[in-house]
């Protein structure tokens, strides 16, 4: 796997986790900002081919 791959998939678990975290906490304006940032993360990964797999929230 390549830094490139390896770094966007970190970054997709990081996202994911503080999106649980601020829905968790009723943070629903940081819930919005999160999912966006995943939303992007996600097209990112699919115009790269990059299978994100089973991480999705």
């Amino acid at each position: 796997m390549d830094a490139f791959t390896t770094g966007l998939l970190q970054r997709i678990r990081a996202t994911e986790s503080d999106l649980t975290r601020a829905r968790e906490t009723g943070d629903d304006f940081l819930a919005d900002v999160e999912q966006s940032e995943l939303d992007d993360l996600h097209r990112l990964a699919a115009e790269h081919g990059v299978e994100v797999g089973a991480i999705r929230v």
